[in-house]
């Protein structure tokens, strides 16, 4: 019974209309029940609301609680917005990414995904500058963690989390290089899974198997990673275990497949994602933010009627903002995901 009504609420999904322009305050979407779980989460009758727009793509959402505001990237347009309720989106870093003439080959010059670090700084996977790059909030000033492997630089760093002991893990996949692995500006041979000390020191490689790796999460007791793949013939989030040095104890597998979604021709990949404390994923995927249960179970989707890249827990907690191609979005929930 639930499987039949599973394929029915995603076949109503592929009608939601795209949305080409939408006003501040408006509603938009529709959050799709799949599992009673969701009910302790979300209510399916919660607006999701239009809270900025206008932007070429929305990325790296953070909440920032010494000030009270949402941080996010316009990746291609290499700006950083700062978004406070009664003020709006203005921009806070420009360029958010490379700084200088943008070279040929380079498609996405700005920041990707951003997170905060236990001083409070800004951490964020600089898609331009091909590095992980760390921010201090009250000047701006940028210095990079890390830029490169074994001698060689990265390809365009997309998403990061922090693990236990300040550790950094990333994505590190060609879509900031015009020519994606054919750009002759790519020096690795692969598109890697990475960590490395708060430091910059001890970079390492957990994974080069996946050819499109993305989001990234990792669970509340630090022992489990997540990583999406953006890739639409393995459109998957995969996860491996993390031994108590922060090293992949376990190869990564499958964890979420997405491949009857793609399918059915629903907006959107395998993107960012953010891990609750109650272990449950918000995690972008064709057709919204998808809510996962700790064992996979996929519970819902939060639809905007485009493309969901990432999302972030903010103000209460109980916030849950998204960024979907050319707008932020906030739709409540009811538990508080930090």
């Amino acid at each position: 019974m639930i499987e039949t009504t599973r394929r029915s609420l995603l076949a109503g999904m592929a009608a939601l209309p795209f949305l080409p322009g939408v006003a501040l305050g408006q509603a938009v979407g529709r959050i799709t029940r799949l599992d009673p779980g969701l009910d302790a989460l979300i209510d399916v009758d919660s607006p999701i609301e239009v809270v900025a727009s206008g932007f070429k793509w929305a990325e790296g959402p953070v909440w920032v609680k010494k000030g009270g505001y949402l941080l996010f990237s316009d990746v291609p347009m290499n700006i950083a917005y700062r978004w406070k309720a009664g003020e709006g989106a203005k921009p806070f870093l420009k360029p958010s990414g490379l700084a200088g003439p943008i070279p040929a080959g380079v498609r996405e010059a700005g920041s990707n995904g951003m997170i905060l670090d236990a001083r409070g700084n800004l951490l964020m996977a600089d898609s331009g500058t091909r590095a992980i790059a760390r921010v201090d909030l009250a000047t701006k000033k940028k210095t990079i963690v890390t830029g490169e492997y074994e001698g060689k630089k990265f390809n365009s760093c997309n998403d990061l989390v922090i693990g236990r002991d300040g550790i950094i893990y990333f994505t590190d996949p060609p879509y900031g290089l015009s020519e994606g692995d054919e750009s002759p500006l790519k020096q690795l041979a692969f598109n890697g899974v990475y960590r490395v000390n708060a430091d910059g020191s001890d970079v390492s490689l957990i994974d080069k198997s996946l050819k499109r790796p993305n989001g990234i999460g990792i669970s509340p007791g630090f022992d489990r990673l997540y990583v999406s793949q953006s890739d639409p013939d393995a459109a998957k989030i995969f996860t491996c275990e993390l031994a108590a040095d922060g090293s992949a104890s376990t190869e990564l597998v499958p964890f979420v497949d997405f491949s009857a979604e793609v399918a059915r021709k629903l907006p959107g990949l395998p993107d960012g994602m953010k891990v609750a404390k109650s272990g449950h994923l918000f995690a972008s995927g064709p057709g919204g933010i998808w809510v996962i249960a700790p064992d996979g179970r996929k519970l819902g989707v939060i639809s905007t009627g485009k493309a969901a890249a990432n999302c972030c827990f903010g103000e209460d907690g109980k916030t849950l903002f998204i960024t979907s191609s050319d707008m932020v979005v906030k739709v409540r929930l009811k538990v508080a995901g930090w």
